[in-house]
């Protein structure tokens, strides 16, 4: 898989540093890739084909001939060791080249989404990151949300409403959070829905994940983060995110939902 890698990059006549940092990594990580020195991960070689150019008809049949298992799973303690802020430059890359992003969040409100002061708090969970690490993995995280911005892309969310209620933070910070929602659902491209507690549900919220096109799902569980490309797992999280859609609240009436528990949580802060 390297030799092959390095071929194609000689050939584009790209330099390693360059590549590397299309690609959203060390320059040193694509050198022991290149050497046979690390086994990359079927998302390091979709994110070096992209950064050498390669059509995406040639892409799908070269990870085709290479994927040994269509699904990968990486440890948290792993990406925590190898510094978490260079895993979300490795999401930001992945976002990049999605224009239409769907993501289901029973847990937590998505990091698209989050204000600093609550993306802090997520990474203040145990185990807690240092205090420098995690303002570097906080400031890469909100470097993501310029994507929200940029034409041609569409961002479509779905978030259980207990994920707003659960307090990992102030109640005056998930207050401002909740501001956030709302201040985002009014952006042109960007569809928030909540899934309310009440009614029936089509389904359990067992994992969060997110949806890339109609090539790549990404899940997450408490000890690691979930990659694959199969065809027919694709399907199955494109029909679970539309179940879900079916339930939801948009528009005003999601709204509505959002600033009435942000006002229950101020409410809270007063008399707390």
């Amino acid at each position: 898989m390297g030799r092959a890698l390095r071929t194609l990059r000689i050939a584009s006549g790209l330099t390693g540093s360059t590549v590397a940092r299309r690609a959203s990594m060390s320059a040193g990580k694509l050198s022991k890739i290149e050497n046979g020195r690390t086994l990359p991960t079927i998302q390091d070689v979709d994110l070096v084909l992209s950064a050498l150019g390669i059509s995406e008809a040639v892409k799908d049949e070269f990870l085709a001939t290479v994927r040994i298992e269509v699904t990968e799973a990486t440890a948290w303690r792993l990406l925590r060791r190898l510094g978490p802020w260079k895993h979300q430059h490795t999401i930001k890359a992945i976002e990049a080249a999605t224009a239409s992003l769907r993501l289901f969040q029973g847990q937590l409100v998505p990091g698209l989404l989050q204000t600093a002061e609550y993306a802090s708090a997520v990474f203040g969970l145990p185990p807690a990151l240092p205090e420098e690490t995690r303002a570097r993995t906080v400031a890469a995280r909100l470097e993501r949300q310029a994507a929200l911005y940029e034409g041609g892309r569409s961002f479509h969310f779905l978030i259980c409403e207990h994920a707003l209620r659960w307090l990992i933070c102030a109640p005056a910070v998930m207050a401002l959070q909740l501001d956030r929602l709302v201040s985002l659902s009014r952006l042109a491209n960007v569809r928030i829905g909540i899934v309310p507690q009440a009614g029936r549900m089509p389904d359990f919220p067992m994992n969060c994940f997110s949806l890339h096109d109609d090539r790549l799902v990404i899940i997450e569980t408490f000890h690691a983060e979930y990659t694959t490309r199969d065809p027919k797992d694709v399907e199955i999280y494109t029909a679970t995110f539309n179940r879900f859609t079916e339930v939801a609240f948009y528009g005003d009436t999601m709204r509505d939902l959002a600033e009435g528990i942000r006002d229950e949580l101020l409410r809270e802060q007063e008399t707390g």
